[in-house]
């Protein structure tokens, strides 16, 4: 299997915030709107979204507050599980497992992995 078969495209940008209310106002000022809000462990977290951009907007102490503070970029898959058989047969890749998280209406599945450059890459799976 190739990856080209397993990915769907773009799903979403992760940006941690400290000033999470305010990060809010602003994506929506800029006509985001609220997809859905959720708690992850005691921290919140919106996903919002303006035409087929989505997002990702958390709570974190740990904000660089300055360029390249994006967290991540998730990757939408069709099949998690076989996109985590592919990666980790091609590629050198540790410590990874596939997490659930109760996001949107049935949840997510999803896998993160470390890039060439330090970059996080999550491949993840509506359910």
């Amino acid at each position: 299997m190739e990856a080209k078969n397993l990915i769907l495209g773009l799903q979403h940008l992760g940006l941690p915030t400290n000033c999470y209310e305010e990060t809010l106002k602003f994506y929506q000022l800029l006509g985001f709107g609220v997809q859905t809000q959720e708690d992850n462990r005691g921290k919140r977290v919106c996903f919002l979204k303006l035409q087929d951009m989505v997002l990702e907007v958390y709570e974190s102490e740990d904000c660089t507050l300055q360029t390249g503070a994006w967290d991540h970029i998730a990757i939408n898959v069709n099949d998690v599980e076989a996109t985590f058989r592919f990666i980790t047969s091609t590629m050198s890749i540790e410590n990874v497992t596939i997490q659930t998280l109760p996001f949107f209406e049935k949840g997510v599945r999803f896998f993160t992995i470390t890039g060439p450059n330090g970059e996080r890459v999550e491949f993840n799976q509506y359910l």
